[in-house]
């Protein structure tokens, strides 16, 4: 299973924690017992030395991991409001912006049952050539795409190719409102529609508090969620997907992982940060 794109520091008011879509997702991966590399680069700095050695401790690091020359590793400055939901100062250009195809990328990927790729990620040229070739020219079962809108690091070309490229597709209802232009203001319609146009295989969008709502092989499932008290969002969402893409390579019955995602997801809403202790239970 291979995460491409961002790995940084998230800054809050009291310190810094690890961070980035793809590296949450990875780590509540190898949690769940799937195999999992991250494909990224750092920066050649004192930040960098600390993210590699934290991406060491967790098992995380190998030749996948780039590491950038004169680019700096990404810190982003990370923003509270008072029903603790993030939002995100995001630098540009970081060495995660410069990732490279590289023979062992290419080898790892032709071995792959999965991939899962995000839009912050394609937000620059060398990156987004990378991943669209690493698509291109391997044969990877299952390709997921994590919306992650990050405003204003995305546009609707970037949007719309990443997901004519992807058999799954995560986004939360947000996303799914400024992506799909419909008449209907029925969420189920709009999917559909979106369906009809990438002729996705699955659709899951997130509804926070209020769980999750999965269209997969023509049928819809939906989970209300588990109701917490929230400490912060951040990583939320990546424990949700990471959950989703557990379930989908053991093949489970879809309503047993929607239920599942969501409680991990909750879970981790209820802890500070993107990656608390395992869940128990």
């Amino acid at each position: 299973m291979l995460c491409f794109g961002e790995v940084l520091w998230d800054t809050f008011k009291d310190g810094k924690q690890v961070g980035g879509a793809p590296l949450n997702v990875a780590r509540q991966l190898l949690q769940q017992g799937v195999p999992a590399y991250m494909v990224t680069r750092i920066g050649n700095d004192a930040s960098g030395k600390k993210l590699l050695a934290n991406l060491t401790e967790h098992n995380l690091a190998s030749p996948l991991v780039q590491i950038d020359r004169s680019l700096p590793t990404c810190e982003v400055t990370v923003q509270l409001d008072e029903h603790q939901q993030a939002t995100y100062i995001i630098p540009k250009p970081v060495s995660w912006d410069n990732i490279k195809l590289k023979d062992d990328l290419i080898e790892r990927a032709k071995k792959a049952s999965a991939i899962v790729f995000g839009s912050l990620a394609c937000r620059e040229q060398t990156s987004r050539s990378t991943l669209l070739n690493l698509l291109s020219e391997t044969k990877i079962p299952l390709r997921i795409f994590d919306v992650n809108l990050r405003h204003p690091h995305y546009t609707p070309d970037i949007i719309e190719t990443l997901a004519a490229m992807a058999n799954v597709i995560k986004m939360n209802e947000e996303e799914t409102n400024l992506l799909i232009r419909s008449r209907s203001t029925s969420l189920k319609d709009k999917i559909l529609e979106f369906q009809k146009k990438y002729q996705t295989q699955t659709i899951c969008v997130t509804r926070g508090e209020d769980g999750a709502i999965i269209w997969h092989n023509d049928e819809f499932y939906e989970h209300p969620g588990f109701k917490v008290e929230v400490v912060d969002t951040v990583g939320a969402g990546d424990a949700f997907l990471a959950t989703l893409i557990a379930g989908l390579l053991m093949k489970l019955p879809i309503g047993l992982i929607l239920e599942k995602a969501c409680k991990v997801g909750s879970y981790v809403a209820s802890q500070r940060g993107a990656n608390p202790a395992p869940m128990k239970g």
